[in-house]
Parts: structure tokens; sequence; C-alpha cells
């Protein structure tokens, strides 16, 4: 761990960057009725440095499990989570911010206090047996990545794609793990009734670069294998190459393109980089720690496309930028999709196989029937 000075707006956050980690702060959420800072007493020595920072899971007993949006520029209705915070790391994560809610760090304890909805596939069952129900494609992990380290144990993942494979319910899901391949006897099984799609994310194909925008995701290489693995499966997969990050891998575009298209993908999405709320400060202290020569570049040009403000969160704006730099991402990413053949007309995902759970009601004891 090495503690560095900050060169922000809140001069009094100790910098720490830490091996396997993205954020580089314990940056207090917007909800901290009360600021903290460190200063050194003179009481503990180097001995006594906190060693490296331990991911810790939390079981979490979850009330509802289906997240449900009118926003024009997301292109699903309905979404689930099985986890809170996400360990990959990812510094650019929309989802950090949401931290805030339970009294935790949208930085380091983001990626390391992780919570776990062990009764999603529960709950999900009978959501889809509620008298009613109207069925539109679930999509899955995006938020917090459903295939991150901690679902190869918990298998919450695995649980709820069962309930949808049983009821013959449409889903998505996007990931930037390997451990999707788990799961390819589900996945190939409702691609066969086109009841499902794919995407795998791949920001950069530089490793040294992944490592610091996203440590615990798998290597980029290992992703595009994910989609020839997919594909050769029969399921649809997307390549999404999400954030572009100006001065930083938005050079990158058509290549992982390319690659996602030659390893089998058919479809590709984009997003430029946004930074609602404390993502602002924490990826300009990562830009300070990582890239100090070009950090006031990629703020102006981030500002370009922002109506010269850091975020914007307008619909029709906020995932794609406005303005000439925002306009040359949509023409080089419209001309090389086109090229390579990527999104071509695709017909919509099943809605007309479903068929609802039955939910036994466990509240009430079971009669013994001989004793009844």
């Amino acid at each position: 761990m090495k503690p560095l000075e900050s060169g922000h707006s809140r001069a009094a956050i100790p910098i720490l960057v830490q091996k396997g980690r993205g954020a580089v702060s314990h940056m207090q959420g917007r909800f901290e009725e009360h600021g903290r800072e460190l200063f050194d007493d003179g009481w503990v020595g180097d001995e006594e440095a906190p060693g490296a920072l331990r991911t810790r899971v939390q079981h979490e007993i979850a009330k509802s499990i289906l997240t449900r949006n009118n926003s024009p520029d997301i292109p699903f209705d309905v979404s689930l989570n099985p986890y809170r915070g996400c360990e990959h790391g990812c510094i650019y994560c929309y989802a950090r911010p949401s931290h805030s809610f339970l009294g935790l760090s949208p930085g380091l304890d983001f990626e390391s206090r992780l919570f776990a909805k062990v009764n999603a596939a529960e709950l999900l069952k009978r959501e889809l047996a509620r008298p009613g129900y109207q069925v539109k494609p679930i999509a899955i992990g995006v938020n917090t990545d459903a295939y991150q380290p901690i679902e190869r144990e918990l298998r919450i993942t695995r649980a709820v794609l069962e309930v949808l494979s049983q009821a013959q319910h449409p889903c998505t899901l996007i990931t930037k793990s390997s451990l999707i391949e788990r799961d390819i006897d589900l996945l190939a099984e409702m691609a066969r009734k086109n009841l499902v799609r794919v995407a795998i994310t791949i920001t950069t194909l530089d490793h040294e670069l992944a490592r610091k925008l996203e440590p615990r995701a798998v290597s980029p290489t290992r992703r595009m294998r994910s989609i020839s693995v997919l594909a050769d499966a029969g399921i649809p997969v997307s390549v999404c190459v999400s954030p572009i990050i100006p001065f930083i891998n938005d050079g990158d575009l058509e290549s992982v393109l390319e690659s996602g298209a030659a390893a089998g993908a058919t479809g590709a999405h984009y997003i430029v980089l946004r930074l609602p709320l404390e993502i602002d400060e924490l990826f300009q202290q990562w830009l300070a720690v990582h890239y100090p020569d070009r950090a006031e570049r990629v703020m102006n040009r981030i500002r370009d496309m922002r109506g010269g403000r850091n975020n914007d969160s307008r619909f029709g704006v906020r995932m794609r930028g406005a303005g000439l730099w925002a306009e040359l991402y949509r023409q080089r990413f419209a001309k090389r999709t086109r090229r390579l053949a990527l999104n071509g007309q695709r017909d919509p995902l099943a809605l007309d196989l479903f068929t609802a759970p039955i939910v036994l009601e466990t509240s009430q004891p079971q009669l013994d029937l001989f004793n009844a």
C-alpha cells in the first residue's frame, strides 16, 4: 500500500494505492454526516501500517429483487442484480455511488465490502408466479457484475438462471467474467428458444491498462475467448466497448470491435465515460495516480462532451455525450460496426413461451398425512 498526497478538492482524503484495487481512497459517501480525516499522532509506526485490503461478503435477505426503470437511454425495462458492490474494482463503475446509501465508501468499500442477495432466486420465482405478471426481458448484472469472483462459491446467478430457464423467461446478461462459461448448459438451451443474449465488456486490449482500470476482472484476452466459447455454443453475444475514456482507451475502439467480431460477436455497444456523483472525484484521484501527465487533457476532453461540466445526466446525452468529439466517437463506431456487419437485424427475444412457476407456500406447516 502506497500513501500519496491528494491534489484534488478533498485534500483530507488519504490516497492509498493498493495492488488489485481500482479506487485509491476510502472517500466518504455524500450522505455521511461527519467528515473524517487521518493524521499522524506519532503513535503508529511503519510496522503497524495496515496490510492489504481484504474482501468481506455479507449475506443479505433482500425484500425485492426486480428493479424497473423507464429511462429512454437504457434498452431494458427490468433488471436483476444478485450482488451489491463488485470486486472487479472498475474505477469508472457507475454503481459506486450506491454504496453511499449503505453508509459505506463508494471508493474502496464498494469493491471490498460486498452484499450477496442469497434469496434472489426464491424472490424471483415468487415474482414470476404473481397473478398478472407481465413478461419482459430481465437484464441481469447491469449494476454490478453477476459473475464477479464470489459467484463461483455462492452460485446465486446460477440459481436465478435456473428459475428463468424453467419458466422459459427471456433475459440478457452483461459481464467481464469468464465464469459465465460455467452456465453454458443453461444459456445454450435458452438460446435455442431465443430466450437469452449475452454482452461481454472489453474496455481495452492492453493488459497493463486493463489491470489499472478493472484490476480484478479477467484479462481482455480471456474475455475474447469467452466470446468465442459462447458463440460456438450458439449463444448470441455482443462486445461492449465501455466506457470510452478520452486519451486513455479511445484509441482501442476499432481494435476491440474487430477482435470481438473475429471471436464470434454479432452485436456491439459503447458508452462514453460518465462521472456522476462521487465517481467524478474517484476517477480524478485515479488519474492523478496513474496518468498525472495527461489528467488535465482527459478532463478537458470530457468537459467538451458534457457541456463544459464533468458530467451531464440529461437523457439522450448522458450515455454518448454531445458535441464534436462525441460525434467523432459515434461515427467511428458506426463505420466500423457497419464494416464488420455487427448490429444486424435480430428478432426480439421470445415472450410467448413463458410458463409461470408453481410456488408452494411454506409459511404454514404442512399437515402430516397420517396424523391429520
